[in-house]
């Protein structure tokens, strides 16, 4: 079958602001798949030219696919331009497969299919096998009803299949990294990128993260395997820079501190950057070394919030005391560390600001990114918030970099003037000024001089938007009628 798998264009900062993308690694895992199986696939990145939609509509038609696949990495606010896509791919074609597939996807596939009949099929989970099984079955006019993991509309109505079970081994199913063929993926600074996983899943139960979740189970690649597939990327593709994308890479601190010796080994001279738990950095103090050896340059830390109750009502599982340790122990192996904190989890008035300003200020991070908690409503997180309104109804600015929740303190205004001020005096102290211009490694004082051009962008825009672009709504919604 002739398949087109399609990265929709996205209004949010990382895709935006940054001027740099990275290849949609989701729609790549299941593209190569398909590749193997003998289809003729290829990626149209409409996010990474910023398209509009009716270019992207002209160029599906232009295609002719037998299928298309429509998946973003901001599953829940790219949702409804994937929708307005497909609505108007179907009104000139009726007879492409379109198929969907997400975080956001699986949980609302009841109100998509209800809602956008063009859909004609909804991929709930890890994709790999679920599409390969459907693909497989639609070339063969065979039945889709037994195939697990599947949404569809059923004599009208909304029909989910069973779970489909989840993939044991991540190394069974190779990613289709030739479908970046056109496109130059670059961060870092403008250097060729790419997004890459160890592992999938996260052990921990943080109420306001669906990925434990959605990835049932923490599994991990095997650590050669991976390497090896690094090392391709790098001779072959001229690939420098690896995202890691897991959620929590080092759950497994012996299969974790593996990978970085296999890699390390092959002394491709590397530059790797990702996410992490701080009581993780805690815990392997004594090999951190390998950390820095293998190319790790920095790592995002969520420390979320400054009161411990806080912290305990979302389970986090995580102490101020490990979180400002593992920012002081990155700094000694000459890692950088970006705290993240997340605005809306109590009923902030001024004095939280302040609070929260403080505790930043003692973590002592180089770099921070303020969020605002967006609750989805298959998190747990969500029966907490249910019963609040939203200031936001445009669920295509559900980034994160926008304020969802209303506060009952202090209005919308107050608040990102907070977090304005928060980010420009954090990182304008002379430790972090410092740090910037006369950091040790030059490397560094790179990386930091790219993101702080970044940031000042973002800080401008987020003031623009809010002032005099983006539309809070005037009436009285409740978390649980705007996710009926």
């Amino acid at each position: 079958m002739k398949i087109q798998i399609i990265n929709p264009p996205h209004l949010s900062i990382g895709s935006r602001m940054a001027h740099e993308h990275l290849p949609p690694l989701g729609l790549l895992s299941v593209g190569g798949p398909l590749i193997d199986a003998g289809h003729e696939v290829t990626l149209l990145d409409a996010d990474y030219y910023n398209y509009k939609i009716e270019k992207v509509v002209d160029l599906i038609l232009e295609n002719n696919p037998d299928a298309i696949l429509l998946g973003h990495s901001g599953s829940t606010s790219a949702q409804p331009i994937i929708q307005e896509i497909t609505q108007k791919v179907r009104q000139k074609n009726d007879k492409v497969k379109i198929i969907v597939g997400g975080v956001f996807p699986t949980y609302h596939w009841n109100e998509i299919l209800e809602e956008h009949p063009q859909i004609d099929y909804i991929v709930c989970g890890e994709g790999e096998e679920v599409i390969l099984n459907l693909i497989t079955a639609i070339e063969n006019h065979a039945d889709v009803e037994i195939i697990k993991g599947l949404a569809f509309n059923l004599n009208g109505t909304p029909f989910k299949t069973a779970p489909a079970p989840v993939i044991k081994n991540l190394d069974d199913y190779r990613i289709g990294w030739e479908l970046m063929k056109g496109y130059n993926y670059t961060y870092w600074g403008k250097r060729k990128a790419v997004v890459i996983q160890f592992s999938r899943g996260c052990p921990y139960p943080c109420t306001y993260c669906g990925q434990s979740l959605f990835w049932k189970k923490w599994r991990h690649r095997s650590a050669q395997s991976l390497a090896d597939e690094m090392e391709m990327l790098h001779k072959e593709y001229g690939v420098l820079v690896f995202n890691f994308a897991d959620e929590n890479p080092s759950s497994n601190p012996k299969a974790w501190r593996e990978f970085l010796e296999v890699l390390i080994a092959k002394n491709l001279k590397l530059i790797l950057v990702g996410s992490i738990r701080a009581d993780n950095i805690v815990r392997d103090a004594e090999f951190l070394h390998l950390y820095k050896k293998a190319g790790f340059e920095r790592f995002l830390l969520g420390i979320e919030n400054y009161d411990e109750v806080v912290l305990e009502k979302i389970k986090k599982a995580g102490t101020i005391s490990k979180d400002k340790e593992a920012i002081q122990l990155l700094r000694k192996h000459n890692i950088l560390s970006m705290a993240t904190y997340v605005v809306g989890f109590g009923e902030e008035r001024a004095r939280d600001f302040y609070n929260s300003w403080k505790q930043l200020v003692s973590y002592d991070p180089d770099q921070i990114q303020l969020l605002y908690v967006t609750p989805h409503k298959w998190t747990p997180y969500f029966e907490d918030v249910k019963e609040q309104e939203i200031i936001l109804t445009d669920q295509r600015k559900w980034d994160y970099k926008h304020q969802v929740i209303k506060t009952q303190y202090l209005k919308p205004w107050k608040v990102i003037l907070y977090v304005k001020l928060i980010e420009i005096t954090v990182q304008l102290r002379p430790k972090a000024l410092k740090r910037l211009f006369f950091h040790r490694e030059a490397r560094l004082r790179s990386a930091m001089r790219w993101y702080t051009n970044i940031g000042r962008r973002v800080w401008f825009w987020e003031l623009y938007q809010f002032f005099f672009v983006t539309k809070l709504t005037r009436d009285k919604v409740k978390m649980k009628d705007f996710w009926k």
